[in-house]
């Protein structure tokens, strides 16, 4: 019997964890991620040539971390697919194979087997003997469901050569692509030195850099605090933490039911680390202040914050200035819905019922509408690391043909329903205001690449000719820059959504548009794609090919500690 391949794309908390549990189901791996070291951007690493003495400085949950990876990359069911990138998912519906594709279980020729060397610790294990543990909401899947290829692109074998082009046809796909941040717009956030929470704690965990010396950070959301923390950890002075939230909705938003919270108790003692570290920092937090514009000559000098009412409207005659050389800016986070999106994955209304809040709709086994295609971390809900890893455990598992029926099963459904509560517990806590669009000025940028401002786009809005949204993208050209709109797309959306742009919106055809459609996150090619590279045919999947440096890549492992 053939074992079946599961593709994981995406190789942070939930990737990870999705391919430990397809390994621990028995299945051949493929985990692809356009990082050269797995972890994401939560468990970003530093470069191996840095050969860093305490790899584990600004990690939180090293330790584990690090062990799934020897276990995973190092098992030899997994091909780690290093610095690749998954630019397309195609629907073939039955279709026959494009040339130069193969199956990936053609590498794998060995006789099927359900048995695991090393069963992970978070992930299912092994099925025999298990009892039913309770009814499944969905019957077990059909061996070889999915009827879809996923294009990659590995890199080139060499400086200036095109990157290689593979088509991999697997029986199940799990797409943890996780999420980016969120940064509302606000006069002056274009200056240098203004910088997304994300990118400051990339840079700090990445390359232990800090990016100023005197720094803000504001926002909402917990990320704020290991953000700052992260920064003094990197030699910045955090000189304030500025949370839109105010005290009294945080505190209602947390506390309630809090016998839920009882399953969050590695995160109590996490936040009482933090607090505790910026309290020894003497760094003050400050709620219901939001930063509303940033000033300089040329780069960030200072940055004026405001007291702000529940709906973010801001309170007059609050303003505050306060000289800094950076700051870090983050008001919650974005899915990357791109190849949920491109498969087809039908997606639901997020907590705010934007636009653009959107997440991948998936069922009581993390099984997305499309069948043979699994979600799980970030694009499913934002609620931390330990619950991505808890969906990625599941998904992985029964994509890889595990059973739904055995014992752990049900456990992970526990912890996944208890990351759930705990997502929507952080939603009530830090909503993102209504009225957050009056900090905008009429030349406030709202889009950083293609610098269209906030005029522009309500020119747009009120112009009946540009109602339909592709007519104003192309009028503004907010959205046609690099970022193809990852950044402003959400932004634009909302913006367009309360200014009573596309509030009925329809189709060519006069259909309603499903209000939890693919929106700013419809794009048919996912990651910038050379012609030279789109024009060369496709190749057998690197795996086969001992000479290419994508299977194994455990290298950056110390050579005493590799091995299964």
């Amino acid at each position: 019997m053939k074992r079946r391949t599961v593709v994981v794309v995406g190789a942070g908390p939930a990737g990870l964890a999705a391919a430990d549990g397809a390994l621990a189901a028995g299945a051949d791996v493929v985990l692809i991620d356009s990082a050269d070291r797995p972890g994401g951007q939560y468990h970003r690493m530093l470069p191996q040539a840095y050969e860093a003495r305490a790899p584990e400085a600004v990690q939180h949950g090293y330790s584990a971390f690090e062990k799934r990876v020897r276990r995973v990359l190092g098992h030899p069911r997994c091909s780690w697919w290093a610095g690749a990138e998954v630019w397309a998912l195609e629907r073939t519906d039955g279709a026959e194979a494009e040339a130069g594709t193969r199956p990936l279980a053609t590498a794998h020729p060995e006789p099927a087997t359900t048995a695991h060397p090393e069963p992970p610790a978070t992930a299912p294990a092994e099925p025999a003997g298990a009892r039913r543990t309770g009814p499944p909401t969905a019957p077990p899947r059909p061996e070889h469901a999915p009827p879809l290829k996923v294009h990659v692109l590995t890199p080139a074998p060499e400086p200036g050569a095109p990157r290689r082009r593979h088509v991999l046809e697997p029986d199940a796909l799990v797409i943890a692509t996780g999420a980016h941040d969120r940064v509302l717009p606000f006069p002056g956030w274009e200056l240098p030195g203004v910088v997304t929470a994300g990118a400051a704690q990339a840079l700090a965990k990445g390359e232990r850099l800090a990016i100023g010396d005197r720094v803000v950070v504001a926002g909402t959301g917990p990320f704020l605090l290991p953000v700052a923390v992260s920064l003094l950890e990197a030699g910045s002075t955090v000189t304030e933490v500025v949370e839109a939230a105010g005290r009294a909705r945080a505190a209602r938003g947390w506390l309630d039911r809090p016998w839920e919270l009882a399953a969050q108790g590695g995160k109590g003692g996490e936040l009482a680390g933090l607090t505790g570290a910026l309290a020894r920092h003497r760094v003050p937090y400050r709620f219901g202040r939001a930063v509303v514009a940033a000033r300089g000559d040329g780069r960030v000098e200072e940055v004026v914050t405001a007291a702000v009412r529940a709906d973010w409207s801001v309170v007059p005659g609050t303003g505050r200035t306060t000289a800094v050389d950076a700051l870090c800016v983050g008001h919650g986070f974005t899915p990357r819905l791109e190849l949920a999106v491109a498969a087809g994955c039908a997606l639901r209304p997020g907590p705010s019922g934007a636009p653009a809040d959107v997440f991948v709709d998936v069922d009581d086994e993390q099984a997305t509408s499309v069948p043979g295609v699994f979600a799980c971390g970030e694009i499913t809900g934002i609620a931390g690391a330990p619950a991505a890893r808890t969906e990625g455990a599941l998904a992985g598992w029964l994509a890889g043909g595990g059973s739904p029926y055995a014992r752990p099963v049900a456990a992970l459904r526990r912890s996944r329903d208890q990351g759930r509560a705990f997502a929507r517990r952080l939603a009530r806590a830090h909503p993102v205001g209504a009225e957050w669009h009056g900090w905008l000025r009429p030349d406030t940028v709202v889009c950083r690449c293609e610098e269209t401002d906030f005029a522009s786009v309500c020119a747009a809005a009120g112009d009946p000719a540009s109602g339909e949204a592709r007519v104003a993208k192309l009028a503004t050209r907010a959205g046609l820059g690099p970022c193809q709109g990852r950044v402003c797309g959400p932004t634009v959306a909302e913006l367009r959504h309360r200014l009573g742009a596309g509030e009925h919106p329809v189709d060519p055809a006069g259909h309603p548009v499903d209000p939890a459609g693919p929106g700013p996150h419809h794009r048919p090619v996912a990651v910038p794609i050379r012609l030279g590279e789109l024009a060369r045919p496709p190749e057998p999947p690197a795996g086969e090919h001992p000479e290419q440096p994508h299977r194994p890549a455990q290298s950056y492992l110390p050579v005493e500690e590799s091995g299964p």
